[in-house]
């Protein structure tokens, strides 16, 4: 079963509904810095960058297991908490193939990327989203 756009009949792919502004940050930069970030841009995740290479992930989860350690966040590098080379899809890969992946791994975001180079981000609920906007189309 494929995800099809009904209106154009075509597969719908990443580029089409991916987040392609990210918040990036490095390996070094503390935790709580990058937290605050987030959550002053209304952000769950926040891409690590190795100079122009897609290094790593950091989620709301990862900053819950860094705040529930009890070491000091002001300090606590980016670096012990992400996940390293994540892994990412393309943005021509389909949305069903982008959940799949998602749904099999356990996590709630996908980074989007040509090599290491990264073009963006998709979530689960940028997923559920598109569904829903397709669905509420006036006829």
């Amino acid at each position: 079963m494929e995800i099809r756009d009904e209106e154009e009949g075509t597969v719908i792919q990443l580029r089409d509904i991916m987040t392609t502004e990210v918040l990036t940050t490095s390996a070094e930069r503390p935790v709580a810095e990058v937290t605050s970030m987030m959550a002053k841009d209304g952000l769950d995740v926040a891409v690590v960058m190795e100079g122009p290479w897609l290094a790593g992930i950091l989620t709301d989860r990862d900053v819950l297991r860094a705040a529930a350690s009890g070491l000091d966040l002001t300090k606590s590098p980016v670096s012990q908490w992400m996940t390293t080379d994540p892994m990412t899809a393309t943005p021509d890969t389909t949305i069903e193939e982008a959940t799949n992946v998602m749904l099999r791994n356990g996590f709630r975001h996908l980074p989007v990327a040509e090599g290491r180079e990264l073009k963006g981000v998709v979530s689960i609920r940028d997923i559920l989203s598109s569904g829903i906007r397709r669905r509420s189309k006036p006829e």
